[in-house]
């Protein structure tokens, strides 16, 4: 459980840095975009290797049925977190929030609270989905103004849908591969 803290503190710390520090990251240059990733990377391995290596302890048992809204809530997070990612016009959502690939985030994160009641997966997702909160709220604070883009047209929710779907199946599949069954509550 000490790793999966350790990197959920170092995933939250090189991600509000910049933010609450302005003048340190500034200082870094460059290189200090290197030095962030890096950082990034080792919160992931920590927090993946934490996660997987922790004890279980039962908090609380989800009903089964949550499992469907899991899903469902984990397609909708592939497409949100997607929706951003043509260049000029956005598809919905993202012609209407300003943020999402956070709300992406948020998507996930909750959807993963509501099927996995032990204490690593509460640590874990909540500790995104809190990061991902508190993300919204210092960029907003930062730059408060923000102008909506353009929304897209068919082709691009065309893709997006295609994307969002193989992007889902091949989570499914790694899932399964890690002999974890993402239909099964």
């Amino acid at each position: 459980m000490t790793l999966l803290i350790l990197g959920l503190i170092l995933w939250i710390g090189a991600h509000y840095f910049k933010r609450l520090a302005p003048d340190a990251r500034s200082a870094l240059g460059m290189p200090g975009k290197g030095i962030i990733a890096v950082v990034i990377v080792l919160s992931l391995v920590l927090m993946i290797i934490g996660y997987r290596s922790a004890d279980f302890i039962a908090v609380w048992t989800p009903p089964s049925f949550l499992t469907g809204i899991n899903n469902l809530a984990m397609l909708l997070a592939f497409w949100v977190f997607g929706s951003s990612a043509a260049k000029g016009a956005k598809a919905w959502p993202a012609y209407k929030t300003r943020h999402p690939q956070l709300l992406a985030v948020k998507i996930w994160a909750a959807a993963h609270l509501l099927v996995n009641g032990d204490l690593a997966s509460i640590i874990l997702f909540g500790g995104m989905l809190a990061w991902a909160v508190g993300s919204v709220i210092l960029i907003n604070r930062a730059a408060p103004e923000w102008v909506p883009p353009a929304p897209a047209g068919r082709p691009t929710y065309i893709r997006l849908a295609v994307i969002s779907l193989v992007l889902f199946t091949l989570t499914v599949a790694i899932h399964m591969w890690l002999g974890v069954s993402p239909f099964s509550g």
